[in-house]
């Protein structure tokens, strides 16, 4: 398996470069040069085989399949449920695909665990140690943090918007204790850390010196983990047609299922729909076929609060037909002017891609927690109910609709309550995390003040 850079300035790779580089030299992502075939998840197959499989078809001869399958075994064995990501229905032919079993109660676990142990298979054959750095919405830096925490061949650095995260959000990445992590609270937005992350990155000398490498979802590996998971589902309905309703803010997740079907993973047809909160650009995106910067606002679902959806460069990439140049030259523009189109056709092909998005708002969120509460009993997530509450406008069909539940309603107590009027407690597994000392650290949202920190922590 050889991997390509979306911008096409980058040479060849394998699959372990891609991994560990996370960002393309160029500054472009990496994708398979070929997609792989992948026969699709059998009823009852575990889920960390189906893991195996997919993994080592992206792998290539890089990585021996025994090696591959202790890995997902692995990474997989701490999760609070046997199938990692089981189906409860909540409605005729409505389901939550449950994405929130793993330590940090966030769907960011199930591809985090396995990249942790895939990192240190992959340095140990090398001999190389790694300065991991991700900016995170909420999410990513604290199942970053209890996947590396500890690691030998690895330090993490997280950036996240002060503020901008919920308290347990936050106490996931802060409590671990471990040495061989660095949280710094930014001031502005995850558009503001994650700008400073891909500058870090175009630094060459800066990349090198403290051999840097990324885990946020534009990491390969974080994509075709998430992969595993649309195949488990088709499985668990017996390999029915389904509509995935995907709550979005990178775009990883709904990548990932984009990334199934194209390997044929998926029967029946793909449809994925990205559900946005108020920060619409994706949507925006998606039905006026113009890019645009804006931005991000603070809503009751934090770790969506994303203006600029990384992942959507992988899907120009392909709606291009792999034109590296209008990829590029589409990013040259918007870079300059914050407001550019897609290239020409582009918008068509979208509409044929299975894939779309909608928005919806701050008041419709706080509404859905409360109806799927008293239709259900259970509390969601507000991330979750912007992906249920979508579902519900969408028009009936003969097959089953799947909004992937992103969190635990756990992670959000002040939201939930504010919703709901009850309490979201955490989990037992959980309950010693607000008893732990937090250590992280306050600076601007400045290239040099983070660049500078990060070189006296690697030292």
């Amino acid at each position: 398996m050889k991997y390509l850079s979306t911008r096409g300035e980058a040479p060849e790779t394998g699959f372990a470069e891609a991994c560990l580089a996370g960002l393309a030299p160029d500054g472009g992502l990496y994708v398979p040069k070929e997609w792989p075939r992948i026969e699709p998840a059998r009823p009852g197959e575990p889920y960390a085989e189906v893991a195996a499989r997919i993994i080592s078809a992206f792998a290539g001869e890089a990585i021996a399949l025994a090696d591959v399958q202790k890995i997902c075994w692995g990474a997989y064995a701490g999760f609070a449920h046997q199938s990692v990501a089981p189906l409860t229905q909540w409605g005729p032919d409505t389901w939550l695909m449950e994405l929130h079993h793993g330590p940090t109660l966030a769907f960011k676990d199930v591809a985090m665990q396995l990249i942790a142990k895939l990192y240190d298979y992959l340095l140990g054959k090398s001999g190389e140690r790694l300065t991991v750095v991700c900016a995170t919405s909420g999410d990513t830096g604290g199942a970053a943090a209890a996947a590396f925490a500890g690691a030998k061949q690895s330090r993490l650095v997280i950036l996240h918007p002060q503020g901008r995260v919920s308290p347990v959000q936050r106490l996931f990445m802060t409590t671990t204790g471990a040495g061989n992590i660095l949280n710094i609270a930014v001031t502005g937005d995850f558009d503001d850390a994650q700008a400073i992350v891909k500058q870090l990155f175009a630094d060459k000398d800066f990349a090198r010196t403290v051999s840097l490498s990324g885990v946020n979802s534009i990491n390969w590996a974080r994509v075709a983990a998430q992969c595993v998971y649309y195949a488990t589902t088709q499985a668990q309905l017996r390999g029915s047609a389904v509509r995935y309703v995907v709550p979005s803010g990178n775009m990883g997740d709904a990548l990932a299922g984009y990334v199934a079907a194209r390997c044929g993973l998926l029967t029946g047809g793909f449809e994925a729909v990205c559900a946005v909160n108020e920060n619409d650009a994706l949507a925006r995106l998606f039905n006026t076929g113009r890019m645009t910067r804006a931005a991000a606002v603070a809503t009751p679902s934090p770790a969506m609060d994303i203006s600029v959806p990384s992942n959507f460069e992988r899907i120009l990439y392909e709606m291009t037909a792999r034109d590296a140049g209008a990829v590029r030259a589409t990013y040259a523009a918007y870079a300059q002017s914050g407001d550019t189109p897609l290239p020409g056709g582009v918008l068509a092909k979208l509409g044929c891609s299975g894939l779309s998005a909608a928005s919806i708002n701050n008041a419709e969120t706080l509404t859905e927690m409360e109806r799927f509460r008293q239709e259900t009993g259970w509390l969601i997530c507000p991330h979750t109910a912007v992906g249920t509450a979508l579902a519900r406008r969408l028009p009936k069909k003969d097959f089953a609709t799947v909004v992937l539940a992103t969190a635990a309603a756990s992670k959000f107590p002040e939201t939930v309550i504010e919703a709901t009027g009850h309490d979201a407690p955490l989990p037992v597994r959980c309950e010693a995390l607000t008893g732990r000392s937090e250590v992280f650290e306050n600076l601007p949202a400045d290239l040099g003040a983070v660049r500078a920190r990060i070189l006296d922590f690697t030292r």
